[in-house]
């Protein structure tokens, strides 16, 4: 990963926000929520605040469903007739509420205003992570070689010219990319994986239907960081944003390390809590 990402953060509990639902995008459906806005003047409450009030009705009613694509600050002032510093204020006390998000190139997309807890009780893959959420996943592979690599064979406690499996992938749900992941395996102790192909996507499950290894636990730390110029792009970005980078190192019973991998994931979709007990 980049070396910028270097603030430490403590072991949390993992949530995702749920993007499974998608809303009206197309000029009539914008059309139609236009129509419904109704701003009064004099009433006592600042415009902004109207405006605000009825959107942010629309998306926790459902009516605004989650992946709704707004529209634009200029389109939505000229259409209502209010100046542009009245939209802004409210789509920008919209987002601070994180009820929508916005994507250059994209626009402003409504978000989900609940957010699911699939627990961290076990060791879970991606693809079934999303899949408990509701989810799909899907995968795109960035990069897959099998390399040797000193650094990275240090960490497996393996000498320098250890075969290595090196997986770099954007991990989505529905579509929406997720996470970043860099992932290493020691094909040492799963040499079929070499050349398997990934069982609907699931390194894991790969791993234990193709290759016969068995994963029991793992050892994970989380990062915040922020957001390189590369993983903008991914994620849709148009300025550095809050992430949060998860290194995890997964093993065998018998003590032996499997994988080592480093995944960012977008701040504005995971939500991490810690329960302690007294």
């Amino acid at each position: 990963m980049s070396s910028n990402h270097a603030l430490a953060a403590p072991d949390l509990q993992v949530s995702v926000e749920d993007s499974s639902s998608r809303g009206p995008t197309s000029e009539s459906d914008n059309e139609r929520l236009l129509a419904r806005l109704r701003l009064v003047v004099g009433s006592g409450q600042p415009l902004y605040a109207q405006l605000l009030q009825q959107l942010e009705d629309m998306i926790v009613t459902g009516e605004l469903a989650p992946g709704t694509l707004l529209p634009s600050e200029r389109e939505l002032c000229e259409r209502i007739g209010v100046s542009r510093i009245t939209v802004k204020r409210a789509y920008a006390e919209l987002h601070q509420r994180q009820l929508i998000s916005r994507h250059q190139g994209l626009g402003t997309l409504v978000q989900n205003p609940n957010r699911l807890d699939p627990g961290m009780d076990r060791l879970k893959g991606f693809t079934e992570e999303m899949r408990l959420l509701g989810l799909l996943a899907s995968s795109r592979i960035l990069e897959r070689k099998v390399l040797r690599d000193r650094s990275i064979a240090s960490i497996f406690s393996q000498p320098s010219d250890q075969r290595l499996l090196k997986l770099v992938r954007v991990r989505s749900g529905n579509d929406v990319p997720l996470s970043r992941e860099i992932a290493w395996y020691d094909l040492g102790v799963a040499p079929a994986l070499e050349q398997a192909e990934l069982l609907g996507g699931s390194v894991y499950r790969t791993l234990n239907e193709i290759c016969g290894v068995h994963l029991t636990h793992c050892e994970q730390s989380v990062e915040a960081v922020l957001s390189t110029s590369e993983e903008n792009a991914i994620f849709g970005f148009s300025e550095p944003a809050p992430c949060l980078l998860i290194k995890r190192r997964t093993f065998l019973n018998d003590g032996r390390m499997v994988e080592y991998v480093e995944g960012l994931f977008r701040g504005d979709r995971y939500t991490y809590r810690l329960s302690l007990k007294i």
